[in-house]
């Protein structure tokens, strides 16, 4: 919806911003991941932590993987979950992070270990890039870690940009170091 900050005056059109639709539910796919401390209890912590923003329709397996990026740290526990929300794609991204704060996240440096991760990887079929958040998350077509876990769920959702399904996507990737730590991880 288009709208004027001076009101529905259409001889005020240089001044027209984007709003996004209001009491619209969205589907969101949401990356977690941890390597330091209790693992599985972080994931399910971030997911307990969800509500009442994010209502959670499906969890994938838990898979446990090797480090990418950075190799000398505690291998990572990955999953992903499909989640409802109203809020808006920047929203969203405050509402998880604020959630890895509340689970002891601290900074460090790209790539390094974390007791909690969370990444936006899907909002519905939006194609965004502001400074602070891109969706389709930007390496999600190249990470295993991700694309196991996403098949498990959602096998023919299709990438906006690139056209292919997951399913797809997971088929051009080296899997190598990644095993299935709990199939059911309702």
């Amino acid at each position: 919806m288009y709208r004027s900050r001076y009101g529905n005056r259409d001889d005020h059109r240089e001044s027209l911003i984007l709003l996004p639709a209001v009491n619209k539910t969205h589907s969101a796919f949401v990356a977690l991941g941890s390597n330091l401390g209790d693992r599985l209890g972080n994931l399910q912590a971030a997911i307990g932590l969800m509500p009442p923003a994010l209502h959670v329709k499906e969890q994938s397996p838990i898979y446990e993987t090797s480090p990418w990026g950075y190799a000398d740290q505690p291998d990572f526990l990955n999953q992903v979950v499909h989640a409802k929300t109203d809020l808006a794609p920047l929203e969203l991204l405050a509402y998880i992070k604020s959630i890895e704060v509340t689970l002891g996240r601290t900074p460090t440096f790209v790539y390094g270990p974390r007791q909690i991760d969370l990444d936006i990887l899907f909002y519905d079929d939006l194609v965004l890039q502001t400074q602070e958040l891109v969706i389709p998350h930007p390496h999600l077509a190249s990470r295993a870690f991700v694309l196991c876990p996403l098949a498990d769920i959602a096998p023919d959702l299709r990438h906006p940009i690139q056209g292919q399904t997951v399913l797809q996507l997971l088929e051009g990737v080296d899997r190598q170091g990644i095993r299935l730590l709990r199939a059911n991880a309702s």
